[in-house]
Order: structure tokens, then C-alpha cells, then sequence
């Protein structure tokens, strides 16, 4: 099981906070993963209808669209962070 952490709009859409999921085996990336997430309802399509816009975090720490997932303990997903 992996656990996922949904941030700001991204957990509106979905409608939770967080979750812990199954993946199937050729989820590799981070890429896959936002991938893999948009088939699992339209709440997800919604939420990631724009994956390149998405930030990720493993472990709490900022990754790109490429970095394997394996071994995650926590993935978390943001939206695009704005300055002020």
C-alpha cells in the first residue's frame, strides 16, 4: 500500500485528504502514478486533468515527473505554488 496526501484544490477535487492505495506494478514513476490516478474516477481526472502542472513530494521531499516511486512511504500531491 502506498499512502497519498492531496493538498489544496488537488483534495477538493478528489473530495479526501489523503489515502492508501494499491498500485499495480507498472506504476514506476511519478508520471505513471499521476497516470494511474486520473483512470480511478472522474473526481481524479478532474483533479489531475493537467499532470505536468502537478508538484509532487516522496517523503517530503520535491521530486520531478521521473523519479521512481519505489519504496515510497508517503507521496504527496500539490497543485502549482504562487508567490506572494
Amino acid at each position: 500500500m502506498t499512502k497519498l496526501v492531496y493538498f489544496a484544490w488537488v483534495r477538493e477535487r478528489i473530495g479526501k485528504g489523503e489515502e492508501e492505495i494499491s498500485l499495480p506494478a507498472e506504476v514506476i514513476t511519478v508520471g505513471d502514478l499521476l497516470n494511474h490516478l486520473q483512470t480511478l474516477g472522474e473526481e481524479y481526472e478532474t483533479a489531475l486533468q493537467f499532470p505536468e502542472a502537478i508538484r509532487v513530494a516522496i517523503d517530503m521531499e520535491h521530486v520531478d515527473h521521473d523519479e521512481p516511486i519505489a519504496g515510497a512511504r508517503e507521496i504527496g500531491l500539490f497543485p502549482p505554488m504562487t508567490g506572494g
